[in-house]
């Protein structure tokens, strides 16, 4: 059994002067119980089962004819929140959620009915276009109502909802899809055509297509020549075959971020990368035959996404070829 890597996770955490950075949510959020999400987006992870990151891989996968509803709310009047709870080695976020609606007429009143004793899962949006998640696969969503019909001539009416969800990061970032009533959201752009129009009422979709220039984030480049047992393979073709046993693997590149191998029933093992990110590298035994799929993760690195790389086939004997056909290409070879 091979000893886990151990190495922490610690990154460097820039801010440039006069970097803005707007507080608040729009006035428009989304949710779905529970009951009606058939697959969740996952977290990124090591060998250790840490997540390297607050941000979900993929999208909701809602059960048949389900749509997330929406609330539209008072942004100047709702927040967004993280604290940390509990104790090491088992400390996790408690996010929360204050939304407050202006009506208190039938519609209104009628969210405590759906909303009150149910597990359910909202998504807000921020003033940067970035998507947050509240509300955890692995523990309950506590949903309160409360109402306020005012006081007097000046008073304000508000039915606020208040959400508690337990989770391992703050609210994380979410660049999948939103299925709403009035069509798909695609949550992979932000600070698009759409920032600051808190008053459309209407849904997103389409309005930040490829315009993805307010991430101030680095592109990660990965070389297709990869070296595999000590030789140079190209696997710009998808796949490569070796005979086994898989003994080390050293990748070249600019601004690499994280690449994971997978194999076996559901092993997975995180590739060593240097402090400049031009390096990285694996040494192991993994016996053949085997399959060794490679992800990286691609896009800008303020919104990164985990795609298929390369996969690498151990024979047992000398029957494999070069590099295959796969249907997983790089993202072009830098040497």
């Amino acid at each position: 059994t091979m000893a886990k890597n151990c190495s922490p996770l610690q990154q460097s955490l820039a801010w440039c002067m006069g970097t803005p950075e707007l507080p608040g949510i729009r006035r428009r959020i989304y949710y779905i119980s529970k009951n009606l999400i058939a697959r969740w987006p996952a977290y990124v992870r090591d060998a250790n089962l840490r997540s390297k990151t607050a941000a979900l891989s993929g999208s909701f996968l809602l059960v048949a004819d389900a749509k997330w509803k929406y609330i539209d709310i008072l942004a100047d009047k709702s927040q967004l929140t993280s604290e940390a709870q509990g104790e090491i080695p088992s400390q996790t976020q408690l996010n929360k959620l204050t939304a407050v609606h202006p009506g208190v007429g039938p519609e209104a009143t009628a969210a405590a009915c759906y909303l009150n004793n149910s597990d359910n899962v909202f998504i807000v949006e921020d003033m940067k276009g970035f998507f947050r998640v509240v509300g955890s696969e692995k523990w309950i969503t506590k949903t309160t109502v409360a109402q306020d019909n005012g006081q007097g001539p000046t008073g304000t009416t508000s039915t606020t909802i208040n959400v508690e969800a337990t989770d391992e990061v703050p609210a994380p970032f979410y660049s999948g899809i939103i299925a709403t009533e009035d069509g798909d959201i695609d949550c992979t752009d932000v600070e698009g055509s759409n920032a600051g129009n808190d008053n459309s009422g209407s849904s997103n979709t389409g309005s930040n297509s490829g315009n993805n220039s307010g991430n101030t984030g680095v592109t990660p480049v990965y070389s297709n020549t990869v070296t595999i047992n000590g030789s140079s393979r190209s696997v710009s073709g998808g796949s490569v075959s070796i005979t086994g046993p898989l003994t080390s693997l050293r990748i070249t590149g600019n601004n690499m971020d994280t690449i994971m191998m997978h194999y076996g029933s559901n092993t997975e093992e995180e590739v060593d990368i240097n402090s400049a990110k031009t390096v990285a590298t694996w040494s192991g035994n993994i016996a053949a035959p085997a399959t060794v799929r490679i992800t990286h993760w691609n896009g800008d690195n303020e919104n990164p996404v985990e795609i298929n790389w390369f996969t690498i086939n151990l024979t047992s004997s000398n029957n494999g070829g070069g590099g295959g056909g796969g249907d997983n290409g790089g993202n072009g070879d830098m040497e």
